[in-house]
């Protein structure tokens, strides 16, 4: 099943690694599950979803909620007259100051799919800034959309701390994390995609509960660039290596392959770690 939102970084092209990392059966929670590309092709007897982006939750508890009659509202936004640059940025300035759930949910989808690259990014004041994309015809996703609404309509969404989430894993739980990445460079910015970012901490922190949770009967999957860095902060874990195509950056021929890893933590194979403060020093000097 593909996603029905275009998304930064989607795992749906890397689904078959990601298959083959992951243990059979065990209630599978994603404590970053953006567009839900893995869960929607991974079975499991139950689902736990969870994303830090607020805006995100609401048009899935929408989806699940309301089904068929939101979609229809959705579709109301993709014609020819809605597809124009002035018309974009009039609704974009609408989606920041709407306070209605239904219509800012069915506007999320409208941005996403109209404007560049499916990006979503805000700015300082949290206000969503990303610039028309010029499509000729923005694809409207109903078949993804029912598809959707039918896998997880029963299923709840969270928008909670990812730690928080994943403290609420009992042995036999299967955790995938897709977090905002390490920058492969010191001058990419990991933290540009969204308003208070994924902090270096941020990283050094899912690392430690990913090996505090391992020894406790939780197997955990970390998906990441492969860098020395990466490895260092997802020390104790064992990695898969592959890679993938890029499709973000705005110079298209700059699209080139990047190598990726899964960082595994198997259930009692590591060991607790409560250091690990030379981690925060390597970070900075990424900035």
């Amino acid at each position: 099943m593909k996603p029905f939102l275009k998304w930064a970084g989607s795992k749906y092209r890397v689904l078959s690694h990601i298959r083959r990392a992951l243990p059979d059966g065990g209630r599978l929670i994603e404590p970053f599950c953006g567009s839900c590309a893995v869960s929607l092709n991974i079975d499991r007897s139950d689902y736990v979803l969870n994303d830090s982006n607020a805006d995100l939750i609401r048009l899935y508890d929408m989806l699940r909620a309301h089904g068929v009659e939101f979609i229809s509202y959705c579709r109301q936004l993709f014609t020819p007259e809605t597809n124009a640059a002035d018309v974009y940025y009039q609704l974009r300035d609408e989606y920041n100051a709407s306070t209605d759930v239904a219509h800012k949910s069915a506007l999320f989808l409208y941005l996403n799919r109209h404007g560049y690259n499916g990006l979503y990014r805000t700015n300082g004041r949290g206000e969503f800034n990303v610039p028309f994309g010029r499509y000729r015809k923005p694809y409207f996703p109903e078949r993804e959309m029912l598809e959707f609404h039918a896998r997880f309509r029963a299923v709840p969404f969270y928008n909670v701390d990812f730690e928080t989430m994943m403290r609420e894993a009992e042995p036999g739980d299967v955790i995938y994390c897709d977090p905002p990445y390490i920058p492969l460079s010191r001058t990419s910015n990991f933290t540009s995609y969204q308003a208070g970012g994924f902090s270096a901490e941020s990283q050094i922190r899912l690392a430690r509960v990913a090996r505090d949770l391992a020894s406790r009967g939780v197997f955990i999957l970390i998906s990441n660039h492969d860098t020395p860095l990466t490895r260092e902060v997802y020390q104790g874990a064992s990695f898969v290596e592959f890679e993938v195509q890029r499709n973000i950056s705005r110079d298209g021929g700059n699209r080139g392959r990047a190598k990726e890893l899964l960082a595994i933590y198997r259930p009692q194979a590591v060991a607790v770690d409560s250091g690990d403060p030379h981690l925060s020093l390597n970070f900075e000097s990424m900035r």
